[in-house]
């Protein structure tokens, strides 16, 4: 198998032993399912499926913030506690996973349980002379980590831009060089907050997958995943605290989905510009929303149109006619190989289909059940295996 690495900016081979240990980041539940969540967790789905056909299992960690400034704000907005609108946003997510057929997480944490893991890694930082406390805050010293920007390849003036767009508050006064960035803050008034050697407050934005990942797959991983939008500044941030804790490469390989558009600008929250996966539902087979999905690769950003759907929902009815068989299954293998192209591996179901052969093992490698109902998992599935 052969990946694009963002660091390296390559596709490379990808040589993991028989345990792959996978980290992707996971939602802030504060609203639904959309179009852009679906896309991510889809091509992380897929590299599995081929992983585990290859013979490895696979441990995948998908995170979930529970705390930060966007679940906090809107559940203030709602006036409710902010626990219990993550509990709801997050039920709901993962029925929409569930649905479009996706493997269970090895393991979906959640950042409000890990206050004692990221303080002890906060500590780490500090003993190793990368950190310094100010104004009541604990901030980590990019000029101490001579290989910050080494994962985006961003000058210093992109990465202040991104960093002011994206949360990382350059402005603020209390750091030394404003490239430096939140480990732990004080909390505002109604905030929740935590006690810790640096005064009571909450973590910042990037440190919880740190110290997830140092908890839950150890301290090197063999790949980390996310949108593209997260390679700066949060896979940034995260990849030079969490050397700069363990003194240990935190990812051999990272890898990124590109944006879904809609209207010409990114599907995204914040914007409002979003198509949910739970409307879709309404209206479409689960498999046919996966299936409008893949026939994108992963690495090319593509835009949202009202025939996607339709398409996609035709290509289904195709394949679920063509029966039971290994039509196809050698090309997708092949074109899953290189750089996950699943636009290829589509053609060539395709293909077969219009030959009249069966292709229900090919579609299964895109997650796509075309022998029952809406794709279903096996129990075997749970396990790894």
């Amino acid at each position: 198998m052969k990946l694009y690495d963002t660091a390296r900016k390559k596709i490379v081979p990808f040589q993991p032993g028989p345990i792959v240990s996978i980290y992707t980041c996971g939602i802030t539940p504060y609203d639904a399912t959309h179009l852009g969540h679906a896309t991510v967790y889809v091509t992380y789905d897929v590299l599995q499926r081929r992983l585990r056909d290859l013979g490895h299992q696979t441990r995948c960690v998908r995170n979930i913030t529970d705390v930060d400034d966007d679940i906090l704000r809107k559940a203030r907005e709602l006036d409710v506690h902010y626990l219990d609108l993550a509990a709801a946003e997050t039920a709901r997510f993962d029925d929409d996973m569930r649905t479009l057929g996706m493997l269970p997480s090895w393991s979906e944490p959640r950042a409000t349980s890990a206050i004692a893991d990221i303080r002890g890694f906060i500590g780490m930082v500090l003993d190793n002379d990368h950190a310094y406390q100010s104004g009541g805050a604990v901030y980590f010293d990019v000029n101490s980590w001579a290989r910050f920007g080494s994962i985006s390849g961003f000058d210093r003036e992109t990465m202040l831009a991104l960093a002011a767009e994206r949360g990382g508050n350059p402005d603020d006064p209390n750091k030394r060089d404003p490239l430096d960035f939140v480990l732990w803050q004080p909390s505002a008034p109604g905030e929740p907050s935590w006690d810790s050697l640096w005064g009571p407050g909450r973590p910042g934005w990037h440190i919880e997958c740190s110290a997830l990942a140092l908890r839950e797959l150890g301290t090197t991983i063999d790949l980390h995943g996310g949108g593209s939008d997260l390679i700066f500044p949060h896979h940034e941030c995260e990849a030079a605290q969490s050397s700069a804790a363990t003194g240990e490469p935190f990812v051999r390989h990272w890898m990124h989905q590109a944006m879904v558009r809609m209207d010409g600008e990114k599907m995204s929250k914040s914007l409002g510009n979003l198509v949910f996966v739970s409307e879709l539902r309404k209206h479409y087979d689960p498999r046919a929303i996966r299936l409008g999905i893949v026939a994108n690769h992963y690495r090319t950003e593509w835009e949202w149109n009202d025939k996607i759907m339709p398409t996609a929902a035709e290509r289904l009815d195709a394949w679920l006619a063509s029966g039971s068989g290994e039509g196809a299954l050698s090309e997708v293998r092949n074109a899953l190989d290189d750089d996950l192209d699943t636009p290829e591996a589509v053609a060539a179901i395709d293909a077969a289909v219009g030959r009249g052969e069966g292709v229900s093992e090919a579609a299964l490698l895109l997650g796509v059940n075309t022998l029952s109902g809406p794709a279903r998992l096996e129990p075997s599935d749970y396990d790894g295996g």
